[in-house]
């Protein structure tokens, strides 16, 4: 009896369908030019409060201005947190539905690596930040701190190390930072709560809910989202609920499918007007207020010498490496997936290295996790130099690999008829690695 050979695994980082590497590279393009924005930020925060107008840089942080009759009297500092960074986890909420629904998390099978890969990369971080601080003696409040990648931040490092990496491999790392941006929304929302005014958080479910039915009846118009966007976030503010869950569950909300004679969906033309605000504003303002911390001597001793900053630190760097490496590794051995043979599991590894950078949202949980205590300024350099740890070694393993990324590069890119389509999608598959346009 002739034994029937076992059907052949589905590549993993094998060539992306057309339609879906034109709507990641849009989105990349426009997240790279603001990790730039965001990296001058941070650079100036760094230099500002450390120089002799530092005193100036506190006073402009601490200013207060807004609404005090709707509980909206607020520093320079927060309303970055709390309000320009609600219109990030917006843009987050619609490339996660798009993803959930035209993207790579349509389907168990395309969405199993990269959903297993960012749980790890969120859990085992979180795990060896508990370990450190138990171990010396610290507070465990900071769990959540080394769980997030900053996409931004890290589309910034490439950029600077001037790396042709593969659509694939840019896709693996958008999915990553979009998982981990709903983990961080999750544990923001649950664990993170204040005392909650369930007038205001009823209030503000229900201004989604007239959010949804606007979608639901295809109103289109500014000037009815808006308002009522502004509306659901100062209300979600009030609640008790941190602001930004405002901002991803309206991101969610928007429709991200075509109708019937519509070139762009809701949520695509949404994303178009706010994403560059978003990359080339709010982040970096965020940053400018968040990371400007105190560098010194002693202050850096204490990154390595008290557990909680310690903890944050090697989380990023050893914990992001164990678990999207790890976590990818064995989903892969685990499943019917097999790895791009263009690629290496040295390319899985050197983004998982670079999935350390952590920046926007650690310090965004940072400040959350220690209020007002003098350990949120350690937190903030640990995110820091976890941070900037993490993108040197990624540049150095990565940097390794870029002839072989340069070449799959040019292959992929590669238009020689000039009709707007690489020659590339084309070719007929051979093995059903290769899609049409």
């Amino acid at each position: 009896m002739t034994a029937v050979p076992p059907p052949e695994r589905s590549p993993f980082l094998g060539l992306l369908p057309w339609p879906e590497r034109r709507a990641i590279a849009e989105a990349l393009r426009t997240e790279t030019i603001g990790g730039l924005v965001l990296l001058a930020a941070a650079v100036i925060a760094l230099i500002w409060a450390n120089s002799p107008l530092g005193d100036v840089y506190q006073q402009i942080r601490d200013f207060r201005f807004g609404i005090p009759a709707l509980g909206l009297d607020l520093s320079v500092g927060h309303w970055t947190a709390d309000g320009l960074l609600a219109v990030f986890f917006l843009v987050a909420g619609i490339e996660l539905k798009r993803e959930l629904v035209v993207g790579e998390l349509r389907t168990p099978a395309t969405a199993a690596l990269p959903v297993v890969a960012a749980l790890c990369g969120m859990a085992v971080p979180a795990a060896l930040y508990a370990l450190t601080a138990s171990l010396g003696g610290g507070s465990l409040d900071g769990w959540a701190v080394p769980m997030a990648t900053d996409i931004a931040f890290a589309l910034a490092v490439l950029a600077v190390i001037s790396t042709h990496l593969p659509a694939a491999l840019r896709a693996f790392l958008l999915t990553l930072a979009v998982v981990d941006d709903l983990g961080a929304i999750l544990i923001i929302a649950i664990f993170f709560t204040g005392d909650l005014n369930f007038w205001a958080l009823g209030s503000a479910f229900a201004g989604l809910a007239v959010f949804y039915t606007l979608q639901r009846f295809r109103v289109r118009g500014w000037w009815w989202y808006v308002p009522l966007g502004i509306a659901v976030w100062a209300l979600m503010y009030n609640s008790g609920i941190h602001a930004t869950v405002a901002g991803v569950a309206m991101g969610l909300i928007l429709r991200t499918t075509l109708d019937t004679g519509e070139d762009t969906s809701p949520g695509a033309r949404v994303s178009q007007v706010i994403h560059p605000f978003s990359a080339g504003v709010a982040v970096p303002l965020f940053a400018l207020f968040a990371a400007g911390v105190t560098v010194s001597g002693a202050a850096l001793a204490d990154v390595f010498t008290r557990p909680e900053p310690l903890g944050v630190v090697i989380g990023l760097v050893a914990g992001k490496i164990l678990g999207v490496f790890g976590g990818t590794y064995l989903a892969a051995r685990f499943t019917r997936a097999r790895l791009n043979p263009d690629l290496a599991w040295a390319d899985v590894f050197g983004l998982s290295v670079l999935a350390g950078i952590g920046f926007t949202v650690a310090l965004l949980i940072g400040e959350l996790a220690f209020p007002g205590q003098a350990v949120t300024e350690q937190i903030k350099a640990a995110v820091l130099i976890g941070s900037v740890t993490a993108a040197a070694l990624a540049a150095f393993f990565l940097r390794r690999r870029n002839k072989v990324y340069k070449r799959l590069y040019e292959e992929e890119t590669l238009d020689a008829d000039a009709d707007g389509i690489p020659d590339i999608y084309r070719r007929e598959p051979a093995t059903g690695s290769r899609s049409e346009p």
